[in-house]
């Protein structure tokens, strides 16, 4: 009886460690395909066409999930890898690739007549900024509104990078800036003269029977124009009858 049940444990054993070795070498390798793991490769630094050959002669699948746009690799070069150079997979396991990509450029608004606070606005929203201010007067631009920028509206430049502006002070001191009379009365010419610093100089006298008397015509110097000196500006005044000057001049001596 004895006999009978260590002959039984003897199989049992047998047959177990059979069975052990059976799952072991046979079951367990087939079944995790332990014999096709392989050795990811290194393709960071290649161009992305040359990287996907490369993967598949070895038995993967490259494919792009991420894209970075930079300066400092040529577009479309591999940046990055996932799973790392080095890690053991099966084969036929997809590489996710991180490509390089060109920035992008953006086109330079015009900045020109605005604020300098309307121009910043402008240029953040667009991913660019003010990267030089210079100031000067300028009688074309009133104070505090950009005269000139480089680049010029219309040009394109990297995202990031910075613009230059002047920003225009007004006038220079003690220049002088003639105004616009032509149409204004007498009065109001000579208002608008005061303003701006400047007296009437030598009045003529013009017959116009289609404007109300002693609207002026036409001035000695053009509108716009800046003077670096005071000067009196000459008129030329519409009246209604020749003959009611010559009366005036009369009376007055």
């Amino acid at each position: 009886m004895i006999s009978r049940f260590i002959h039984f444990i003897l199989a049992f054993l047998t047959v177990s460690i059979g069975l052990f070795i059976l799952f072991d070498q046979v079951i367990m390798p087939a079944y995790i395909r332990k014999d096709q793991t392989i050795t990811v490769m290194d393709v960071k630094g290649k161009l992305l066409d040359r990287a996907l050959k490369e993967l598949d002669s070895e038995g993967f699948k490259g494919l792009v999930f991420d894209t970075v746009y930079t300066s400092e690799v040529d577009p479309l070069t591999i940046i990055d890898q996932y799973p790392l150079s080095g890690q053991k997979v099966k084969r036929g396991r997809t590489i996710r690739l991180k490509i390089a990509r060109q920035e992008k450029m953006i086109l330079v608004p015009a900045l020109v007549g605005k604020s300098r606070r309307s121009a910043e606005i402008s240029l953040q929203q667009l991913g660019l900024q003010i990267d030089t201010v210079y100031q000067e007067f300028n009688p074309d631009y009133p104070k505090g509104t950009v005269a000139w920028q480089f680049p010029k509206e219309g040009d394109q430049i990297k995202k990031g990078l910075g613009l230059q502006i002047t920003v225009s002070q007004g006038l220079p001191p003690d220049f002088f800036q003639v105004p616009q009379l032509f149409g204004l009365s007498m009065k109001k010419a000579n208002s608008e003269l005061v303003k701006a610093r400047l007296n009437v100089g030598k009045i003529s006298y013009q017959q116009n029977e289609d404007l109300v008397p002693y609207t002026v015509l036409d001035q000695s110097i053009a509108p716009g124009t800046v003077l670096d000196r005071y000067t009196e500006i000459d008129l030329i005044v519409s009246i209604l009858d020749l003959q009611d000057i010559f009366d005036k001049l009369q009376s007055e001596k």
